[in-house]
C-alpha cells in the first residue's frame, strides 16, 4: 500500500495576543492507501488542530504535508480549497447540510463545485443516496429527517466526488448509540471498499472500530498503535 499521507515535523502556532500557544510542536504522521485510523486526545492536545490541517482547512507554521503525492504545505486558501473539493469528502458532528435545500441538493453541491453537468450531479447523487440507503427521502429537506438520516446525507456528500479520504470529525457526537451503531457500519462499509477514513473522536468506543488509534498529547503524539481488537457491527 502507498502512503497516501505523510506529516513530517508538524508545527502549528496560534497567537492570543502576545501569547503564543504551540497547539502542535512536531508531529510525524504516515497514512497509508485504505487505512481506517482514529485520532484521539483530551481537549486541549491538539486534534482539532491536526483534523484541520489533514482537511486542508488550516495551515501550518512549520513542516511538510504530503497528501496524494502533492506538497500541500505552502499553498494559498484558493489552492487549498480546490484540493480539499477533489481529495477530501467531510462528514461533520452537526451534519453542516443547508436546511432549504433537499438531501439530493445537498449531496449534489461539491459536484457543482466541480463543475459537473447537472445531469451527471443528478445521476451520481441518485446513487449515492441508494448506497446510503435514503433514495425514498431524496426530496426531504433536514428538518424532515432524523439525526441518522441527516448523518447518512452527509456521509453521501462526502462520497459522492470519490474523494481519496473521508474525514470524520465526531460523526456521531450528536447520535444515540442505536444510531451511531448504523452510521459505523455504514463506515465500515466504505473501509471495506477500499476507502481510507481518519476518524478524530474524543469516545473510546467510536476509535474501536478503526484499526489504527493515534492519541495525542500536548501537542505531540503519546502513541500511535495498531487496535488489536477492533470492534465490527454485526
Amino acid at each position: 500500500m502507498r502512503d497516501i499521507i505523510r506529516l513530517t515535523n508538524i508545527h502549528k502556532d496560534y497567537y492570543i495576543g502576545k501569547i503564543v500557544v504551540n497547539a502542535l510542536r512536531g508531529v510525524d504522521i504516515t497514512i497509508k492507501e485504505g487505512e481506517y485510523v482514529s485520532i484521539m486526545g483530551p481537549s486541549g492536545s491538539g486534534k482539532s488542530t491536526l483534523m484541520n490541517i489533514l482537511g486542508c482547512l488550516d495551515t501550518l507554521t512549520e513542516g511538510q504535508y504530503i497528501l496524494n503525492d502533492s506538497d500541500v504545505s505552502s499553498l494559498n486558501d484558493n489552492e487549498l480549497a480546490e484540493i480539499r473539493n477533489i481529495e477530501i469528502g467531510f462528514v461533520f458532528q452537526t451534519f453542516n447540510l443547508l436546511p432549504k435545500y433537499s438531501a439530493l441538493e445537498n449531496i449534489m453541491l461539491p459536484l457543482v463545485y466541480a463543475g459537473i453537468s447537472k445531469n451527471e450531479r443528478n445521476e451520481t447523487g441518485i446513487k449515492v443516496l441508494k448506497n446510503v440507503g435514503l433514495e425514498d427521502r431524496m426530496h426531504h429537506k433536514p428538518n424532515e429527517l432524523s439525526g441518522g438520516q441527516r448523518q447518512r446525507v452527509a456521509i453521501a456528500r462526502a462520497m459522492v466526488n470519490n474523494p481519496s479520504i473521508i474525514l470524520a470529525d465526531e460523526p456521531t457526537g450528536n447520535l444515540d448509540t442505536k444510531t451511531s451503531i448504523e452510521i459505523m457500519g455504514l463506515l465500515e462499509e466504505i473501509h471495506k471498499k477500499g476507502n481510507t477514513i481518519i476518524l478524530v473522536t474524543h469516545e473510546e468506543e467510536i476509535a474501536e472500530y478503526s484499526h489504527r488509534i493515534i492519541r495525542l498529547r500536548d501537542g505531540l503524539i503519546e502513541t500511535d498503535v495498531a487496535n488489536k481488537n477492533i470492534k465490527t457491527v454485526k
